[in-house]
């Protein structure tokens, strides 16, 4: 047997769900309403079936295409047309169909009978009620008034066409209309038109005859629309002409004005030259860069000429070369004179004016070079203007152009629409012409209907059989209903996978006739039902490792669940074992367990408590060697009494003289007497009660016992409609019935 702690139950209670020996059980405990509702079902199906008008169904097979034409046989088999077959198929069902039917069966006189019944003699409620609905039309209309006449006019004109009866054959032809079938035979051209009525002979004609009008209808559709068409296409055709020369003459004028003789070559160079001046003018922004830097460097080396020479453009000149080796020459040919020579020497005079000439001549070509570079920038920023003025007109003229062009093209467009449009409609005429008088769609009779031998409605085996799935499903879905709207506990398996602790057993509920549940055990000892509370009492023995649990409170969360009579039985099993067992009534609001035992409540476990007794409140031996201590009198406040220390003293001191102390104690979710009770007792048993303790009522009184600390051994499951399958050791009412039986 498995015990339980504090930590018997989770923050969050888990919800198992349900596996198919629940939904077996389900339906076993359902079973009454499932047949109930398969018996309705059936039945209504029955009566709807065998009261209903026999229907004949006669079926016509036409195979039906479109006529393309000597030019369309070649491609025939490659046209895909969904919509065809549909549209035909609408036409078929169509009023103009119906009434051509109409008129030729000649429905409305010679079968008039068998549509139109005579009119049956108006009864008296009948008259009455027409001549009160004329005298109120009569008095509305008086009290309307001539200011209200010309809307009076035109409510009676709509009142007057809303209220037209139909003519005999739109009625006839209604009909038929609803008792047509056209349905299409997949992957075919055939189309299979079936009637449906309660005459097999009138079924059959109306199938025949409306192929034919089918075919009548058709043909005309052909001819009224293409005369409409003929004359349709010969005045837009003229409208087509004279909007046709027009834009011709339009666009003839627009070339000459305009000189579009040579666009096309214009619309060609002038890419080509905006491509060349825009990479001419990328060239001129680069040498002018290249030029801006040269001169920035010459005004920074100022006139200075040694930071002159080392400008690239001065440093890599020839001429600045030649002139540079030149001086080096002079300068080495002026030391060597001085070497023999003093400054006045004829020659030395003559190599120094030779040094400075070269000087002036190497300063003059670095100011030629200077100017040249200047001249170089200011060409290339001239350059760069003209090339920018000459892609700008190049630009306008191209937009110009492309203006130009754009209003051709779309001249040009008109043109060529309108002349494909006029020589689409003579073309239209002609073959129009040459085809007014053929047949646009193909229609060959495959099969006549025959004369229908058996009616197709009502299907008697087929509406049975549903009528016997259909009262089978809803009586399934009805009984899964209702068990998923139960909230209520209805079995030891449930509790334990939800709850997480131990069904100590499964209380049957007793049913038979003149017997207390409060008294049945002690007439029948050997019973299933008595074997339940053995499997009680066997739980409590093995609840604990060291000692069975002495002193037990036995509580519900409501009240009627059972908890005083299974505390009473509990006792009756556990004194059949030669355990000395003392019942303690703690309800001291609603206390019934003297009532149980057949004893008195004068005085109890109040006046002990309270303290106007000293005497010896225990009552020996009620009922089977159980001894009762009853509640006394109400107190005005029992929850005090119930949590003192006085009560606490008094279960510890009960449980070292009996071997059980059992306290019958108020529900959990009415008061708080069975939380204080839980804190002194060695465990708790919680009464469950199938069918009425409801999963959201024992998940609150279980997190309430949970936030005592309450040791919980278990719970007994009260009132069980039947033998709970869900665990093997609860099957043991065959083994015992034959002992119940000799009891």
């Amino acid at each position: 047997m498995n015990t339980n702690h504090n930590d018997y139950v989770s923050d969050e209670f888990e919800d198992q769900g349900l596996n198919l020996r629940d939904y077996f059980r389900i339906l076993n405990k359902r079973k009454f309403l499932i047949l109930t509702v398969l018996g309705l079902v059936f039945l209504a199906s029955i009566v709807k079936t065998y009261t209903t008008t026999p229907i004949f169904t006669a079926t016509s097979q036409v195979l039906i295409e479109r006529n393309y034409g000597s030019k369309g046989l070649e491609n025939q088999f490659y046209r895909y047309e969904p919509e065809f077959l549909e549209t035909q198929t609408e036409i078929i069902k169509s009023p103009n169909v119906a009434r051509k039917v109409v008129d030729k069966l000649q429905l409305t006189s010679r079968y008039r009978h068998y549509f139109f019944s005579e009119p049956e003699k108006p009864s008296f409620i009948s008259a009455l009620r027409t001549s009160i609905g004329s005298f109120i039309r009569s008095a509305i209309a008086s009290i309307s008034g001539e200011a209200e006449s010309v809307k009076g006019e035109k409510t009676s004109l709509f009142e007057a066409v809303a209220v037209e009866k139909k003519s005999e054959e739109e009625i006839v032809a209604s009909r038929i209309q609803g008792g047509l079938r056209v349905l299409p035979v997949n992957n075919t051209k055939i189309v299979r038109i079936s009637y449906n009525d309660r005459d097999p002979a009138i079924s059959q004609l109306v199938a025949n005859a409306v192929v034919q009008a089918y075919m009548d209808e058709m043909l005309e559709i052909k001819l009224s629309t293409s005369s409409y068409s003929v004359k349709w296409m010969t005045d837009k055709a003229e409208e087509e002409r004279a909007k046709l020369e027009h834009s011709e003459r339009e666009l003839q004028l627009f070339m000459r004005e305009n000189d579009l003789v040579t666009v096309e070559d214009k619309m060609t160079l002038l890419p080509q030259r905006l491509s060349e001046f825009g990479r001419q003018i990328s060239m001129s922004e680069t040498e002018k860069k290249e030029l801006q830097g040269l001169i920035n460097q010459i005004r920074t080396a100022g006139n200075n000429l040694e930071k002159l020479e080392e400008i690239p453009n001065l440093s890599t000149n020839e001429v600045l070369k030649s002139i540079r080796e030149r001086i080096y020459k002079a300068s080495q040919n002026i030391q060597e004179l001085s070497k023999k020579y003093g400054p006045k020497h004829p020659k030395m005079i003559k190599a120094n004016d030779e040094l400075r000439i070269l000087n002036n001549e190497k300063r003059f070509e670095v100011e030629r070079i200077i100017s040249s570079i200047t001249n170089s920038y200011e060409l290339a920023t001239s350059k760069e203007q003209n090339l920018k003025e000459l892609l700008a007109g190049t630009k306008s003229e191209m937009m110009g152009l492309n203006e130009k062009f754009m209003q051709y093209q779309v001249m040009k467009r008109e043109v060529d629409s309108n002349r494909v449009m006029y020589e689409t409609l003579q073309s239209g005429i002609k073959q129009e012409g040459v085809t007014g008088q053929s047949q646009s769609v193909n229609i060959w009779v495959m099969k006549k209907a025959d004369l229908p031998v058996a009616p197709s409605k009502p299907d008697k085996q087929r509406n049975l059989l549903i009528g016997l799935i259909l009262g089978l499903l809803g009586g399934v879905g009805l009984a899964l209903l209702i068990e998923y709207l139960d909230n209520t506990v209805q079995g030891a398996q449930e509790l334990e996978e939800k709850y997480g602790l131990t069904v100590l057993g499964t209380i049957r509920e007793l049913n038979e006739k003149g017997e207390s549940i409060d008294s049945y055990i002690s007439r029948n000892p050997l019973s299933p039902f008595a074997e339940s509370y053995r499997l009680i009492r066997t739980g409590l023995l093995l609840s604990s490792a060291e000692h069975p649990p002495r002193s037990i409170l036995v509580t519900s969360m409501d009240a009627k669940e059972g908890k005083t009579s299974n505390t009473a039985n509990i006792a009756r099993i556990l004194t059949l074992s030669g355990s000395r067992v003392l019942v303690i009534d703690c309800d001291l609001r609603r206390p019934r367990m003297h009532e149980v035992f057949g004893a008195v409540s004068e005085v109890g476990l109040s006046s002990f408590l309270s303290g106007s007794t000293e005497e010896n409140v225990i009552q020996k031996s009620v009922a089977d060697k159980i001894d009762l201590l009853p509640s006394g009198p109400i107190p005005p406040s029992p929850a005090e009494l119930l949590s003192s220390n006085r009560m606490k003293l008094l279960v510890e001191k009960m449980a070292e003289e009996y071997d059980f102390v059992l306290l019958d104690s108020p529900p959990v979710q009415s008061v708080t007497d069975g939380l204080a009770l839980s804190q002194i007792v060695d465990g708790t048993i919680v009464v469950v009660r199938a069918g009425r303790t409801t999963h959201e009522m024992l998940e609150s009184g279980m997190r309430k016992l949970q936030g005592v600390q309450a040791k919980v051994l278990g719970f007994v499951l009260n009132g069980m409609k039947g033998v709970d399958t869900g665990r093997y050791y609860y099957g043991y009412s065959n083994y015992y019935a034959r002992d119940e039986k000799q009891d």
